[in-house]
């Protein structure tokens, strides 16, 4: 099938095409994250040292004394930093819980049981159902990290073969909504993990931050609403906008080797392995009742102080919860198949899991460092009581100011596609301002997740939106970066709206983000 004829027909041509073309050009000139924090350390350094010597102070609210700024590079400053260097990198809030759900979900993967998992979830699906319940597993994708750009797409491809629809729609609207509802779900995953962390540490760098109780389902009740919404748009999107433009589906038009209508799919899950994960499933369910029946229990070492619930030692703790989980449902899948004995060897899956991992250690051994450095020299807090002054200058208040940030986070993403990386950058300016608007942690972090991922699918630095470049030559073998683009295209602004909505009653009922969480500061 030949493309049809459009403004965007390729990345570098037509108006959109340019706009992409210079993003592109300009991302591919930044350095690598490391690097860019690496330069971020030595520039917020240097600056400090400069305004220390100028005696400049901040007047936080809520503190007596105004707090100076303290340069890292005076003696003091170079002593400090060098005793806390490993303190800074084995501490830090997102590292520990991250690869804790690493761990997890490695045996998961590897045994196949999540795969399994994906592919029984969408068999047996009517026709008309197949866009809304693609995009409602899509949108559940960032339980399974990247590796929801790898499995769910060409699965969703195959989806639609098997009801006799368009294969590109199924791979290009699951793809559009796993990218653009990423940070939301139902379920909690390492995407949670790691903005907790990082939003944890970015909240203490105020006196008043220190007090904040963060965990990683800070945002669940929001992320779960949005879980829920939102793969009502994108099947919608799929089924009313997206296919119909592609025209109808031919066998001809595909390359060689791809599967036509109405030929069998690579799809249905076998007796043995759909006995496999419904076992290793009802094993997790056994694990989360006993889990919340010691959890309930008068008298509960996994109670707070005075027997709440909220905040407790279960909640704070859920990680090895969640981690436990996708250990028993690996397992138990591997053992009932079975997987073979060298495939469901538990330690080495957790080895591969943190191998992968390899670049986001790194990564947090660097980010680790430079906040330590803004953290120490005060700079953090003189920047965000700055912004905190420019918003209200600006009559930006309340929810306002988290529109705003979900704009600053939703441009940043088109470049910086690593969302650890943009969270760190971020976080240290905005979630200090932002309280000192009296507003919650927990709301600023929410408001980052919708920019962070209504325009990752469209962002020319996601390296899967050439990955799914590859998978849909498979069936349109002419197809060219900027028409993908532009199928992309509506689910950026839809979701968008629809993401801005689900805040915006959050925020004007004050309904709890997460649990033990409130949209304004006590």
């Amino acid at each position: 099938m030949t493309a049809e004829p459009e403004t965007m027909t390729d990345g570098r041509t037509g108006r959109f095409g340019g706009v992409f073309g210079l993003v592109e050009r300009v991302g591919n000139r930044l350095p690598n994250p490391f690097i860019l924090f690496v330069v971020l350390l030595v520039l917020i350094a240097v600056l400090s040292t400069i305004v220390a010597a100028l005696g400049v102070t901040v007047t936080v609210p809520g503190v007596e004394e105004p707090v100076p700024v303290r340069g890292a590079l005076t003696p003091d400053g170079l002593v400090a930093l060098m005793d806390g260097v490993i303190d800074n990198f084995v501490t830090f809030p997102a590292l520990g819980p991250v690869l804790t759900v690493v761990l997890g979900v490695g045996v998961a993967q590897g045994t196949g049981a999540l795969e399994s998992a994906v592919r029984l979830v969408f068999s047996r699906v009517s026709r008309g159902a197949v866009p809304y319940v693609v995009a409602l597993v899509a949108c559940q994708g960032h339980v399974m990290s990247d590796a929801s750009f790898l499995v769910i797409p060409p699965l969703a491809a195959l989806v639609f073969l098997a009801v006799g629809r368009h294969p590109l729609a199924g791979l290009i609207g699951a793809y559009a909504c796993t990218a653009t509802g990423y940070g939301g779900g139902l379920f909690m995953g390492t995407l949670d993990a790691s903005l907790a962390g990082i939003t944890q540490k970015a909240a203490s760098l105020l006196p008043a931050g220190e007090s904040f109780a963060g965990n990683i389902a800070m945002n669940w009740f929001f992320g779960a609403a949005a879980g829920l919404l939102l793969p009502l748009v994108g099947g919608f999107i799929i089924d009313r906008v997206l296919e119909p433009r592609l025209g109808p589906w031919r066998r001809d038009s595909a390359a060689d080797g791809a599967t036509g209508a109405g030929e069998p799919a690579d799809l249905q899950v076998s007796r043995e392995e759909k006995r496999a994960v419904l076992v290793a499933a009802g094993s997790v369910l056994v694990f989360a009742v006993l889990l919340a029946t010691a959890w309930v229990l008068p008298g509960s070492p996994l109670q707070g102080e005075g027997g709440t619930l909220i905040p407790s030692p279960m909640l704070s703790n859920i990680v090895i919860a969640i981690a436990a989980s996708f250990l028993i449902f690996g397992v138990v899948y591997a053992r009932v198949l079975p997987v073979a004995k060298e495939d469901r060897q538990v330690g080495t899956l957790m080895q591969n899991a943190i191998r992968d991992m390899a670049g986001f250690i790194v990564l947090i051994f660097i980010v680790s460092q430079t906040l330590a450095v803004l953290s120490y020299s005060n700079l953090g807090t003189l920047m965000a009581v700055g912004l905190a002054n420019a918003a209200e200058g600006v009559g930006l208040q309340g929810f306002g100011v988290l529109v705003f940030l979900v704009v600053i986070s939703a441009l940043l993403n088109l470049v910086i596609t690593s969302g650890s990386g943009l969270w760190s950058l971020e976080s240290t300016v905005m979630v200090p301002g932002l309280m000192l608007l009296d507003l919650s942690p927990a709301v600023i972090q929410a408001a980052h997740r919708i920019g962070d991922s209504v325009t990752q699918a469209v962002s020319p630095m996601h390296i899967f939106l050439y990955l799914v470049l590859t998978m849909a030559r498979r069936y349109v073998p002419d197809l060219q970066l900027g028409t993908l683009v532009a199928r992309l295209l509506p689910f950026v602004p839809a979701f968008a709206v629809v993401w801005i909505g689900i805040l915006a009653v959050f925020f004007f009922a004050e309904l709890p983000p997460g649990p033990g969480q409130t949209i304004y500061l006590p």
